[in-house]
């Protein structure tokens, strides 16, 4: 049976082949009561003696998380070294960074015009002609089911999501369609918007027209007439903006996948790059592998205190803070939450925490960030895109066919994965258990990336179609 050891004080074995691949197996006597270790940290307490050898799982492990923590700031040095960035080819924005893509998005602002959205897409979709080089490259619809009969947060975080989504650099233009009677009508929307390209823009709502899908038509010709003169141009690659999520895991998370992801953010912040970690409930157990690397003790002081608002959170709805991890990924051999976290945080690699972004909130600042979000795929993949990330490094170890609004690379934790779903697949990270380098598997993804940012090839979510949007939501409707 071949195994692995990630850290040299474990005291379990990963599984790299056969049935329970990924699943742990007790590299020494464990006594009941005493902590299981991997990736050198412990990933919760064994309910019951363990022999070498033996199977290691939720029959005789649990979590060993408790509830809110006060965090102590004990930084580390983290450093990287400055590299010379390479590049690609995209579209300048002016008030927005740069896209990789140079679509046409229509935005409802409310459910109710949500059907409308998709057929005013469709509708446009066949008058024009489309290139991943110049010009529009697709118009697409993101229906959502709010934008009314909400309060407080769940408002705001409507507003905030759309906001964000309006000013992603891969969207070239942008038709936000309201209704006319909802919550969030377009008086109430624009406020929260701030600055942006008048000449990529358009509103409209539905109620102030007797056919709105012609006027709607009318405006997405203008937008097109501005979008058809774009044209791609080199850019440094510290111009990319990059998501980091994790969806179905699996026990070869945080041993191929997560630690090739944490090598790409790595070497994108080393030439100067932007990337954002979200998916707070699974930095659970693993938060000193990020606290410690905080730039000072005020970004050390928002993190943690996002962390603890996000514990708060479960524990006003009466629920358990730690009921990950799924039973896709308990399947996949990972037991408690302690183990999930300490994969996904992998995604993050070395580099210093320069930043916490609130939910909705936009990207700031070169380096690594925080945004707070849940764990969903489809919550957290929307919340970087509405931060401002123009592709998404999504790593699985299950696998999933969705999209989010920017590219989505799904990239496999396995290489079995990687063959029954080539549909759904862009990467096989599962080629590090047999044998292919950490360093060779770093070059090969982030040269994928570079194509990708030039549109020289698109992800297996944008061949399929797959684009959605979700919001998160935490309070009553009405």
């Amino acid at each position: 049976m071949k195994t692995i050891r990630i850290a040299t004080n474990d005291n379990v074995e990963v599984m790299l082949e056969g049935d329970k691949r990924g699943h742990k197996l007790a590299a020494c006597p464990i006594a009941a009561g005493e902590k299981v270790i991997k990736y050198g940290h412990s990933i919760g307490v064994a309910t019951q003696d363990i022999a070498a050898g033996e199977w290691v799982h939720s029959h005789n492990l649990k979590t060993g998380l408790e509830t809110v923590e006060d965090y102590a700031y004990d930084p580390i040095p983290c450093t990287l070294e400055p590299k010379i960035g390479g590049s690609f080819l995209g579209f300048e924005r002016e008030d927005s960074g740069v896209g990789i893509r140079n679509e046409l998005w229509i935005l409802p602002t409310v459910g109710c015009v949500a059907k409308t959205a998709e057929r005013i897409a469709c509708k446009a979709s066949e008058l024009y002609s489309f290139s991943l080089q110049s010009g529009c490259s697709g118009i697409y619809a993101f229906p959502h089911p709010y934008g009314c009969s909400q309060l407080g947060e769940d408002h705001e975080n409507t507003q905030k999501l759309l906001s964000g989504l309006l000013h992603n650099p891969n969207a070239g233009g942008v038709l936000v369609l309201g209704l006319g009677c909802e919550n969030n009508r377009l008086e109430n929307l624009r406020p929260m918007l701030g600055e942006y390209d008048t000449k990529r823009v358009r509103f409209m709502e539905c109620q102030q027209f007797e056919d709105e899908e012609t006027e709607a038509l009318r405006l997405i010709d203008e937008l097109m007439s501005v979008m058809q003169q774009d044209k791609r141009t080199p850019q440094p690659a510290e111009k990319l903006v990059l998501g980091m999520k994790c969806g179905g895991s699996d026990g070869l998370s945080g041993i191929t996948a997560n630690p090739l992801v944490g090598r790409i953010t790595d070497r994108l912040i080393a030439e100067g790059g932007s990337a954002m970690l979200t998916e707070v409930p699974e930095m659970f157990g693993a938060e000193t592998v990020l606290l410690e690397r905080c730039v000072d003790e005020g970004i050390f002081t928002q993190a943690a205190t996002m962390l603890n608002d996000f514990k708060n959170y479960y524990i006003s709805h009466n629920l358990p803070c730690y009921e990950n991890p799924s039973p896709g990924n308990k399947d996949g051999g990972i037991t408690t939450l302690e183990e999930k976290s300490l994969g996904c945080v992998c995604k993050g690699g070395s580099a210093p925490v320069v930043d916490v972004l609130s939910y909705g909130e936009r990207v700031k600042k070169k380096g690594l960030s925080l945004l707070n979000g849940p764990g969903n795929d489809l919550v957290a993949a929307t919340a970087l895109a509405a931060s401002g990330a123009n592709l998404i490094l999504f790593t699985t170890g299950r696998g999933t066919p969705f999209g989010c609004p920017v590219p989505t690379v799904k990239i496999s934790t396995n290489s079995p994965l990687f063959a029954k779903k080539g549909n759904w697949i862009d990467f096989d990270a599962g080629r590090m258990v047999d044998g292919m380098s950490l360093d060779l598997l770093t070059d090969e993804l982030y040269a994928y990336i570079l194509a990708l940012a030039s549109g020289e090839i698109t992800t297996k979510t944008e061949q399929n179609g797959y684009r959605d949007i979700a919001i998160f939501k935490t309070g009553v409707t009405l």
